[in-house]
């Protein structure tokens, strides 16, 4: 079983769901819905990597703090500077860092170029698995 995938074999959506910091969380939200996905990412004129807004930024920054999802924008709300991988980054390490610092997605991006997309449920049992055993090991240490 290979445990060693780089990110670039792990990105399932080489196209990832952008959209601009002036969008509406509402429509966001609805094409997330449509997409089935958990996460946009959020991108300048260019496609520079600005932010990302997920499922759980919808929860904890405009559902709970009673905001209007049709007024507020994604600038507002998003996350920005995520965490990011290169293509080549191994797939063990994505998740370590998604574990340690508590976040489901994690952008692929190369030099100023958006790749793609990652979320926990991309990665396989076997990766899944090492991360587990390299934590056993390290707490023994």
């Amino acid at each position: 079983m290979e445990t060693n995938r780089h990110m670039e074999e792990v990105i399932v959506r080489r196209a990832p769901v952008t959209m601009r910091p002036d969008t509406t969380v509402q429509d966001a939200c609805r094409e997330m819905r449509a997409q089935r996905i958990g996460a946009v990412l959020v991108t300048d004129v260019q496609g520079h990597l600005l932010g990302i807004f997920t499922g759980r930024d919808a929860v904890c920054r405009i559902a709970a703090e009673g905001r209007d999802a049709a007024k507020t924008t994604l600038a507002e709300v998003m996350t920005e500077h995520p965490d990011t991988m290169g293509p080549q980054a191994r797939a063990v390490e994505a998740l370590r860092v998604m574990r340690d610092a508590g976040f489901r997605h994690m952008p692929v991006v190369e030099g100023d170029r958006l790749l793609g997309v990652v979320s926990r449920g991309d990665f396989q049992a076997t990766e899944e698995a090492r991360l587990e055993n390299d934590t056993y090991l390290w707490e023994r240490l």
